[in-house]
């Protein structure tokens, strides 16, 4: 029998929903805490392939949880083409920053398939130790990967790439466009590896106006989910264009993907509303409400179901779980939805 999570992506109403969390392989977890200070930094524990799978394995032991997330980065595209990257503690990824021509022709598509080989095999390892969950491959979409690129770092306001999209658009597509190839080259490899969906992560999409949403933010979505399907036609696609607001019914039209993760902000039954029946939706408890559990975070669960039931619905969170999120929180959660 086919997966639940596969299911729902696929569009069929399963009750109760199925259900997995954005970060749920993490710092919240007792068991990653102690293999992230055996690995010594984030990116070693990223591409040892034993602990990265053990990692992304670990949620689903603890919670029955019905899809596994690969454990990785966003940032690992950046890296395989060259770009330096640390993980600063406390402050996070930190990258020399590419604002120019010369920048972006530094990066080497040529690299990618050596330097991802590591986590291809990471997916190996998890499918061949998953039962009914399902595996689910993912990778930054290119607006939210330049954001980085462009600005060497997180930021509030995301000025400098937000300039660059405004003062030299020509540049920013350029990096868009081989952040595409190595977007559909990566997330491809995951799924021959084992993967059997991906997501693509936009998280800073909503700093864009509608006008360079589209440009920036639609349109190479709607490359990768067409090349991808060209390629693995039955593998489902999840958008995750964070913060898009209004955009987000324009975002799922136009894309292709089969479902649309929600933010926490966004609300459940207007967005259903603007995307087809038969469309899945994913979302969209505020991980705050989870951190803060109890009746408080059973009544953001219950309106969320309330305004599901009776379509394609994958429970899961609006951002990924906070570090100092009890786990039992996290179990309590996963038996409200499954005894909704």
């Amino acid at each position: 029998m086919t997966k639940k999570l596969l299911r729902a992506l696929a569009g069929e109403a399963v009750w109760p929903p199925p259900v997995w969390l954005m970060r749920q392989a993490g710092r919240y977890l007792p068991e990653y805490r102690a293999l992230r200070d055996r690995a010594g930094d984030f990116l070693s524990l990223a591409t040892t392939p034993a602990l990265a799978a053990e990692v992304t394995l670990q949620p689903v032991r603890r919670f029955a949880m019905d899809g596994a997330i690969l454990f990785s980065d966003i940032l690992i595209v950046p890296w395989a083409l060259g770009q330096g990257l640390r993980y600063a503690v406390g402050e996070g990824p930190v990258l020399p920053p590419i604002r120019d021509a010369a920048g972006v022709a530094a990066l080497d598509i040529g690299r990618l398939d050596a330097a991802v080989a590591p986590i291809m095999e990471t997916v190996r390892l998890v499918r061949a130790e998953l039962g009914e969950a399902a595996l689910i491959g993912f990778a930054g979409s290119p607006f939210t990967v330049a954001c980085y690129m462009v600005e060497g770092g997180g930021s509030r306001e995301f000025a400098e790439i937000r300039g660059m999209a405004h003062g030299q658009p020509a540049l920013l597509e350029r990096l868009t466009d081989l952040l595409v190839d190595a977007t559909v080259r990566y997330l491809s490899a995951q799924v021959a590896a084992g993967a059997e969906a991906v997501m693509l992560f936009d998280s800073w999409s909503g700093v864009l106006s509608p006008r360079l949403f589209r440009r920036f933010v639609i349109e190479p979505t709607r490359i990768i989910v067409a090349r991808l399907k060209a390629l693995h036609p039955d593998v489902p696609v999840i958008g995750f264009p964070r913060l898009a607001g209004v955009m987000l019914g324009e975002y799922a039209a136009q894309t292709g993907v089969q479902a649309v993760a929600m933010d926490t902000g966004a609300d459940p039954a207007r967005v259903a509303a603007m995307v087809p029946a038969t469309m899945a939706l994913q979302g969209n408890l505020d991980p705050i409400a989870l951190l803060a559990g109890g009746a408080a975070m059973r009544a953001e669960a219950e309106s969320i179901l309330a305004a599901m039931r009776g379509r394609p619905f994958v429970f899961n969170l609006g951002h990924g779980i906070l570090p100092q999120t009890p786990p039992e929180h996290v179990g309590a959660l996963v038996d409200h939805v499954r005894s909704s």
